[in-house]
C-alpha cells in the first residue's frame, strides 16, 4: 500500500489501535471516504493485539477487581507492555483511552488530533483497565457519549473517521468541511436537492433564487435556529481554544 506524505513532508497519519480483537479492523474504515484515502496512502492503520501480551498459557490479560465486585478488569501489567511495544513505533503520537469518564470527543477535539502524527489508541474491555496503567502511561481519556459500549473498538473507529475525513486529499471539495454542523459551533442548516416539489413539500423559494448572500444568510438563520432549539449547550459553551504547537 502506497504512503503519501504530507504537504510538508511528514509521513502520513496514522492511527494505531490496541485491541482484543484487531479483526474487527478495518472494518468500516476500510469503505467509503476513509477506505479509499487508506488504500491510496493518505493515513494508515495497524492494529496491537493486547492478547499478546497477555500471561501464562492461556495469554490472560484480566483479572478480578481489587476490593471486589462484579466483572473483571485489564491488568496494568499486561496492557503496558502492549502501550510500551506500540509506543516504539508511534512515539509522538498521543496515547488516548476510549473511556465514557473520558473528555468529550468534538469537532474541536477531531482537528487537533489531526493536525498531529497519529492517535495511539486503547481499546478497554471487561469493566475496564487498572487506573496505575492510565497515570504511569499518561492516556488521555476521550469518550464518545453519554453511554457505554462492549467495547472501545467501536469508539477507536468513530474517532478515526472523524479524523480522517479532516485530513488533506480525503474529502474532495474542502468548503464541504467548513460548513459541516459543529465547524462554526453551530448545527449544520437543512439540505435540499431536486426534485423542486415532493409529497408537496417545497424547496424554500429563497435556495432557488440564484441570490448567494441570501442563501448565505437563510443558511446562517437557519443553522442558528435548529442549533437554539436542539443543542442549546452548544450556544453557551466556551469555545476550546487550539493546542500550542
Amino acid at each position: 500500500m502506497p504512503h503519501v506524505p504530507t504537504s510538508d513532508g511528514r509521513p502520513p497519519w496514522r492511527a494505531t489501535v490496541l485491541t482484543l480483537f484487531p479483526e474487527m479492523f478495518p472494518g468500516p474504515l476500510g469503505l467509503s471516504l476513509a477506505g479509499q484515502a487508506l488504500q491510496a496512502g493518505l493515513w494508515s492503520l495497524r492494529t496491537v493485539p493486547i492478547r499478546e501480551f497477555g500471561l501464562g498459557r492461556h495469554r490472560t490479560v484480566d483479572d478480578a477487581p481489587a476490593g471486589g465486585g462484579a466483572g473483571m478488569v485489564m491488568r496494568a501489567d499486561v496492557l503496558a507492555a502492549a502501550i510500551d511495544h506500540a509506543r516504539a513505533e508511534d512515539p509522538d503520537a498521543p496515547l488516548i483511552y476510549l473511556s465514557p469518564r473520558g473528555e468529550r470527543f468534538d469537532q474541536a477535539l477531531a482537528r487537533e488530533l489531526a493536525a498531529g502524527p497519529g492517535v495511539l489508541l486503547a481499546a478497554g474491555r471487561f469493566e475496564g483497565i487498572d487506573e496505575r496503567v492510565i497515570a504511569a502511561r499518561g492516556m488521555r481519556e476521550v469518550s464518545i457519549g453519554d453511554y457505554v459500549l462492549s467495547g472501545g473498538e467501536l469508539a477507536a473507529m468513530v474517532l478515526i473517521d472523524a479524523c480522517v475525513r479532516l485530513l488533506p486529499g480525503v474529502v474532495g471539495a474542502a468548503d464541504s468541511l467548513a460548513e459541516e454542523s459543529f465547524e462554526a459551533g453551530l448545527l449544520e442548516h437543512p439540505h435540499y436537492t431536486r426534485p423542486r416539489e415532493w409529497e408537496g413539500r417545497q424547496i424554500p423559494e429563497v435556495l432557488l433564487s440564484g441570490d448567494h448572500k441570501k442563501i448565505a444568510a437563510w443558511r446562517r438563520k437557519q443553522a442558528e435556529r435548529l442549533t437554539a432549539e436542539r443543542r442549546p449547550d452548544l450556544v453557551s459553551r466556551p469555545k476550546r481554544r487550539p493546542s500550542p504547537k
